[in-house]
């Protein structure tokens, strides 16, 4: 498989190089079953400059360490956080590292059943063999344990309680039994370099709680959203230019137009702006990931509409969809932002935000 043409190429293949590289001069110890050494699988996620290994997750270095060794011991991994802190981003950066391979995935759900995380049937050949490998349709996690690869679960406390459960004992006991079948093949055992990396996020409603005995077999790592300003503008920079660049836009987004769009973001999730004043906080999320989508819609708007870069009345065409998704009065509060908090801020770029105000929907 080749990235040309796909949307969204796995991290296995948007970063295969690096990897090759690091395998190649990876000397470190490394645990049973995984492609690399801690080092080296750290070095992959946080980045390597001399070894010309790009940055991928921005986040504390210490839990990149913590996660590692959890997933080199026989505990699963849990990342939780609010939506838009990059959790999938990470489950999938530690899966690629260790397995090489980040396409085990469960997508978690009020429809996701247990068939869908274990195993399912090929119903023809069912009817006319009867239960045999050859009519066995493995899911991620059989799979998972056969190959001796990480599993990933994302946002599993969607899923009802039961289907949650199965889980159970092929984290205790490393074993899938296919009562179906007989002998030998009846039991798939987990292969070293087999875990799972789950994901949930404090902010969804209607989420199931997870069992205390399926919670014991995980440990539990919180991913917070980015403090630093700098640090976040050039995330949103770096990733709506990828994105811009595989969209078939030529003209990068301004960095003006992108420093009024992370600091609206920033004050309207925190309720606090940048000189201390505190003001209405939206009830949606205005994570990072949002604002890099919306930072990708106005490059879209402005290369397709008009042949350029993206301009802050783009921005204010962009953020209703994303400020009115959980509560129509956050689309009065971002208004109320721009009328009156957006005036005290100084140069063009936000004196042209302030003038599109009219141009929010509603």
């Amino acid at each position: 498989m080749t990235d040309h043409k796909l949307q969204r190429p796995p991290a296995e293949i948007r970063f295969a190089d690096e990897l090759a590289r690091l395998r190649e001069t990876d000397t470190g110890a490394r645990p049973p079953g995984w492609q690399l050494s801690l080092d080296a699988a750290r070095r992959f996620i946080i980045g390597d400059q001399k070894a010309d290994i790009s940055r991928k997750f921005v986040g504390d270095p210490s839990l990149i360490d913590r996660a590692l060794v959890t997933l080199a011991t026989s505990r699963g991994l849990m990342l939780v956080g609010e939506p838009g802190t990059a959790k999938s981003l990470l489950s999938e950066l530690l899966a690629t590292a260790i397995s090489g391979d980040s396409t085990l995935t469960i997508q978690g759900g009020a429809a996701t059943t247990e068939d869908q995380i274990k195993y399912s049937w090929n119903y023809a050949l069912l009817v006319a063999e009867g239960p045999s490998t050859r009519s066995l349709v493995p899911a991620p996690m059989l799979r998972g344990m056969a190959e001796g690869k990480v599993v990933r679960f994302e946002e599993i406390t969607r899923c009802p309680l039961e289907v949650q459960d199965s889980m159970l004992s092929l984290l205790s006991d490393r074993v899938l039994a296919v009562p179906e079948l007989t002998g030998a093949e009846s039991m798939v055992f987990a292969r070293e370099g087999f875990n799972v990396i789950a994901t949930a996020n404090t902010r969804d409603r209607g989420v199931n709680e997870m069992s205390a005995a399926l919670k014991r077999r995980f440990n539990f790592e919180t991913v917070f959203p980015i403090s630093d300003f700098t640090i976040e503008l050039d995330l949103v920079e770096s990733e709506a230019s990828a994105l811009l660049a595989r969209s078939g836009v030529t003209t990068p987004p301004s960095r003006d137009v992108l420093e009024v769009l992370v600091t609206t973001f920033r004050e309207l999730r925190s309720g606090v702006t940048e000189h201390g004043a505190t003001m209405d906080r939206l009830s949606t999320v205005m994570s990072t990931a949002e604002a890099v989508s919306v930072a990708h819609a106005v490059g879209l708007r402005g290369w397709f509409l008009r042949g350029e870069a993206g301009t802050p009345a783009d921005i204010v065409e962009c953020l209703a969809g994303t400020a009115a998704k959980d509560n129509a009065e956050d689309l009065a509060r971002v208004r109320r932002y721009l009328e009156q908090q957006v005036p005290k801020k100084k140069g063009p770029q936000w004196r042209a935000f302030h003038a599109a105000r009219h141009a929010l929907p509603g």
